[in-house]
């Protein structure tokens, strides 16, 4: 058997200047890992977290400083009860257990979406881990938890119309910098590079304004099996591209 290196340290072959700083993840696949094992599809989940803590590691010791991962959609509400259960307590163990050790490397922790319609016990731990790492800068790692890009806008353009109906702004005053600040995702910075595991070939409703120039890599990898090597053949293919951002 083959024994692929740790690769520890950033590869040779990449260009520090030229990598992503914001990396975002749909983490697809955990299902069919799971079926593929002959195993429950929560053991897909469980595998899943490894993958997605060694990930987090990684963007760490190669120098990204922001990754963003797909946990929960607004849509995945429809998935079997006993899976959205298992999901709901697996957020929560995962964020009791792993606290001490993301405020110890220094990561801030970041929910986005509709956080208020999660189960009380999962939003006290969000609220926790939020402000236990609210200072740490060696990287920003945001979780999108029951959230959807048209939801976000949809929220977004409430909020402003309120504004605007009270008198507090005009339609003039609406901007992209005012739009942004009425997101979830205000005040962090677009990503740079999308990884979609698993082979689909969709954003599926994530990030919809913020990926307006995002590149965009899919591999047909199952998300449990995303490891460095995958990692690192995503980050050759988009520092082979050339980006122009609609110029020429």
């Amino acid at each position: 058997m083959t024994v692929k290196p740790i690769l520890k340290e950033l590869p040779t072959d990449l260009d520090k200047s030229r990598l992503p700083r914001h990396v975002a993840v749909i983490m697809d696949g955990n299902g069919r890992w799971a079926k593929n094992q002959g195993k429950p599809r929560i053991m897909g989940h469980q595998k899943g977290v490894d993958t997605l803590k060694e990930l987090l590691r990684c963007c760490k010791d190669w120098g990204i400083p922001a990754l963003t991962v797909y946990a929960f959609s607004t849509e995945n509400w429809g998935r079997p009860l006993e899976e959205v259960e298992f999901l709901m307590t697996l957020f929560e163990r995962v964020l009791r257990r792993e606290l001490e050790e993301m405020c110890s490397e220094k990561i801030k922790i970041r929910f986005v979406g509709n956080l208020e319609a999660l189960p009380k016990t999962l939003q006290t731990e969000i609220a926790r881990s939020m402000e236990d790492t609210k200072d740490n800068q060696d990287i920003e790692f945001t979780v999108a938890t029951n959230y959807g890009g048209r939801q976000e806008i949809l929220q977004a353009c409430r909020a402003i119309a309120s504004k605007v109906a009270e008198g507090k702004l005009t339609p003039e005053d609406i901007t992209e910098e005012l739009w942004e600040s009425h997101l979830y995702t205000a005040g962090l910075t677009h990503p740079d590079l999308l990884i979609r595991t698993s082979g689909e070939m969709r954003i599926s409703n994530f990030l919809l304004w913020q990926m307006a120039y995002a590149e965009i890599y899919v591999t047909e990898t199952l998300w449990p099996d995303f490891d460095r090597q995958e990692f690192h053949k995503a980050l050759i293919d988009y520092q082979r591209r050339e980006r122009r951002f609609g110029k020429v």
